[in-house]
């Protein structure tokens, strides 16, 4: 009988890229998935610990995978195991807790994995396939946990990155997200006691990925201000058919007085140098954040620049998130907390101002071509996906294109922006490509 195995991920895109990875392994001796319904054998469950909410749900499914699958061995990774593998163990079926994810391999090789994946040949379930380039944080953000969960610095050699990249477009993919743990010191693991000229970065990587032929696009996910370099700007204008013009710059304050509380590397000045230093060198890029709205301590006046400072970065999006004292960190020791309701209410006001700015960067895109991803048809022949400048897009009609050829799931057309509805771009085929 063949063995099944089933998977939970919570979390960031680098904890669904690892879970991938461990289950293309396993699936190389004869592991499959088990369906709706079907009680697995093993159960793997990546978890997440960036909040105590994180921890609580991770515990959650693993119970919930112990009730339904009552035989199954279930091993547990991800950032909670690495912090509290004791609590882990504990928890009814787990068999085994893996602490470092560089013995993702080694857990493969347990359960008989002889060829062990270095990277994925596909990405189930998803349109636009994730990649991890780089592991580990050395920074000390007064309100993250991470950096005490991976703090070890690992790059993946450039080579095996342009293999996966070329798999996953075989395979069908016309996207593909760099991440990482943290993104922008891909390479400063290697350059260390080298001088200048010889430091591999970012920059390079993304340009070793742009020689791989056939049509797909580049996308990188969080990245800090200070690692959008001119090189790595240099190359996003080089390869504008590949490189999309979107960047998410982690900005977490508009205040300098929070960043420095925030032990933050920098201030608004340079965020805001850096985003008019991209809208200089490309055409309209899309630049999104993540802010924290009710860190400790935070006055009236200090959220208001934080408003004042989105207006003048010009976002597309912002991702706000309540700030929440996460146990370990030294923002969770400081005896200036706020209150639940004013911090919600802070982060209902950061929609505001998101909705405002993101309505305006739409309109300035109305009359432009933009490249869409095709990730849904809809019955009635509708497709929708995701822009180069990571805004949503529907093309109501039609679904084929000027050879005849029916446009799928997957697949990249370019079209023109006819108009706006919600938080949507509304998309329209050129007359030229339209068939009939």
């Amino acid at each position: 009988m063949t063995a099944k195995i089933r998977t939970r991920t919570l979390g960031c895109k680098v904890n669904q890229y690892e879970t991938e990875l461990v289950r293309q392994g396993l699936q190389t001796i004869g592991y499959e998935d088990a369906s709706d319904g079907e009680s697995a054998d093993l159960c793997i469950v990546n978890t997440c610990t960036v909040t105590e909410t994180g921890d609580a749900k991770s515990r959650q499914v693993v119970r919930r995978l112990h009730r339904e699958n009552p035989d199954a061995r279930i091993v547990v990774m991800g950032c909670y195991a690495t912090r509290a593998p004791e609590e882990v163990s504990a928890l009814p079926g787990v068999v085994e807790v893996l602490t470092d994810k560089r013995e993702l391999g080694d857990l493969m090789g347990r359960f008989g994995v002889i060829d062990v994946p270095t990277g994925l040949s596909g990405f189930a379930g998803r349109k636009r396939a994730y990649v991890k380039v780089q592991d580990g944080c050395l920074l000390r953000c007064s309100y993250c946990i991470i950096p005490m969960v991976r703090p070890k610095l690992h790059s993946r050699p450039s080579q095996e990155i342009v293999d996966e990249v070329t798999r996953l477009i075989d395979a069908g993919h016309r996207e593909v997200i760099l991440t990482g743990i943290h993104l922008g010191h891909y390479g400063v693991d290697w350059n260390r006691n080298k001088p200048r000229e010889e430091w591999v970065r970012l920059a390079h990587l993304v340009k070793d990925l742009c020689q791989i032929p056939g049509q797909f696009r580049i996308r990188m996910s969080s990245i800090e201000a200070t690692e959008v370099t001119r090189e790595l700007i240099g190359v996003m204008a080089e390869f504008p058919d590949k490189v999309v013009p979107h960047l998410h710059l982690c900005l977490q304050s508009g205040s300098d007085s929070v960043l420095r509380r925030m032990r933050r590397r920098w201030g608004t000045k340079m965020f805001l140098d850096r985003c008019r230093l991209l809208r200089e060198s490309l055409d309209r890029p899309a630049i999104t954040t993540d802010i924290i709205a009710g860190f400790p301590g935070e006055t009236e006046e200090e959220f208001e620049q934080t408003l004042q400072t989105c207006r003048q970065a010009g976002f597309s999006k912002i991702h706000a998130f309540p700030f929440s004292a996460r146990r370990g960190t030294p923002a969770a020791e400081r005896e200036d907390q706020l209150d639940k309701g004013l911090i919600s209410e802070r982060v209902d006001r950061l929609g505001e101002v998101e909705a405002e700015l993101r309505d305006e960067y739409y309109q300035s895109l109305v009359g432009s071509d933009l490249e869409l991803l095709v990730e849904e048809v809809t019955p009635d022949g509708r497709l929708q996906g995701t822009t180069c400048r990571y805004a949503l897009g529907s093309i109501d009609r039609p679904t084929q294109v000027a050879d005849g050829d029916t446009l799928r799931e997957h697949d990249l057309v370019t079209a023109r922006v006819v108009g706006i509805q919600a938080d949507r771009l509304q998309l329209a085929l050129r007359r030229s490509e339209v068939f009939g």
